[in-house]
């Protein structure tokens, strides 16, 4: 069995090492993707905008997360002919298929966010007063 992966030549498996799919999960995975296909849901916003709303994130990372975005066909650079130039960013139909799933991760983070420090504090407790065995193999 061929385990090359590319999308419309194989099986795609994300569970195979070379597959293509993989790429597409950690593009997703990354936070700030997450939060701007959420943030731009609800129709285009300026650089400027999505900076001021994704409170925390660096000119650097915003520019090379939308370039991504742009190049994996997720949103929609467009450049208006005004002095100065106006550029707006929005979701393709593709960026909108996602939108939804990426909607629900925040809202699942957001609602759970206070369990999830307390497992986090509890694992760290029960860390400092037994250690764990390294697993062999």
């Amino acid at each position: 069995m061929d385990t090359k992966c590319e999308a419309g030549k194989w099986n795609v498996d994300a569970y195979l090492r070379g597959c293509a799919s993989r790429t597409v999960l950690e593009a997703l995975a990354n936070k700030w993707t997450c939060l701007l296909i959420d943030a731009l849901r609800h129709g285009p916003l300026r650089f400027g905008e999505l900076r001021r709303k994704l409170d925390g994130i660096t000119q650097k990372s915003l520019t090379q997360t939308l370039r991504v975005m742009e190049r994996d066909g997720i949103v929609i650079r467009s450049v208006y002919p005004t002095i100065p130039p106006r550029v707006e960013y929005e979701l393709s139909d593709l960026g909108r298929s996602v939108a939804g799933l990426m909607e629900g991760v925040k809202r699942w983070s957001e609602e759970h966010v206070d369990e999830i420090l307390a497992a986090r504090e509890a694992y760290d407790l029960r860390a400092q007063e037994e250690p764990r065995p390294v697993p062999v193999g």
